[in-house]
């Protein structure tokens, strides 16, 4: 089992879905986990449940909010004095953003997804990038998509694949200009994962069955073996991959 203990993790979004699959992994390696949450704290408890009390924090921030933004960070760091790998993955999708919709909602949408995944996202990527280069570098993981890539396949989620397309593009500049200073970036691009927004996604799409037959495998991505890779990029044992995009989606996306 990879070794983390005496890691100190910060992870976005960890009530739910793939964040809780990763707080989950992360706890088993021995880290220290900050398990951030928005509204859900029951989930936040529920995913850290098996971590020992003195190994795990949980904070809630509203990542609409950059003032909440920046109190997360400072608890995070004041926790335990340090903190080792920020992995951001917290995210919203919205459904209602297409381009038939009143300017209203499309404007709201647009403002809200790129506050959520975006702004809030890129102010704790800036209050890594600080924090490491004091303490001699650390470990960025940021979680995007498929659909940064390829383009979402409903257009009324425009808004969400322009968001992930931001954030990676962001940590690729991360890792790119503090290569040499130990600050590692990796960027995971998962497809179809057994989530609740994929699920959402799907039955905008005609329903599950219809999107699992247009998946080489025939199946999803699920939230564990996502966290598996999370785990092994927070040792930061294979430094020559730090900017690279990670695609997991079994083959359906190839590029």
């Amino acid at each position: 089992m990879t070794d983390l203990k005496n890691k100190t993790i910060l992870v976005t979004g960890a009530s739910k879905g793939i964040g809780r699959a990763i707080v989950e992994r992360l706890g088993q390696s021995g880290a220290y986990v900050i398990a951030h949450y928005g509204s859900d704290r029951a989930g936040a408890e529920e995913a850290t449940s098996d971590i020992p009390d003195e190994r795990k924090l949980l904070v809630s921030a509203d990542l609409n909010d950059l003032d909440s933004v920046e109190a997360l960070w400072d608890e995070a760091e004041r926790w335990r004095g340090k903190v080792d790998i920020f992995v951001n993955n917290a995210a919203t999708m919205m459904w209602n953003g297409g381009f038939d919709a009143p300017l209203e909602d499309w404007d709201k949408v647009w403002r809200d997804t790129l506050n959520i995944n975006v702004l809030g996202p890129v102010r704790l990527l800036r209050r890594a990038v600080r924090h490491y280069r004091e303490t001699g570098g650390g470990v960025i993981i940021t979680l995007s998509s498929w659909a940064a890539q390829r383009g979402v396949g409903n257009p009324d989620t425009i808004a969400y694949g322009a968001s992930k397309a931001a954030v990676a593009a962001a940590t690729q500049s991360i890792a790119r200009a503090y290569a040499k200073e130990n600050i590692l970036a990796y960027i995971i691009a998962p497809g179809v994962v057994r989530t609740r927004l994929s699920e959402d996604f799907a039955r905008s799409q005609g329903g599950e069955e219809k999107v699992t037959q247009s998946l080489a495998m025939g199946e999803w991505v699920s939230p564990a073996e996502l966290a598996n890779l999370v785990n092994f990029l927070s040792t930061g044992e294979v430094r020559q991959l730090s900017g690279a995009t990670l695609d997991v989606n079994g083959a359906s996306y190839i590029r």
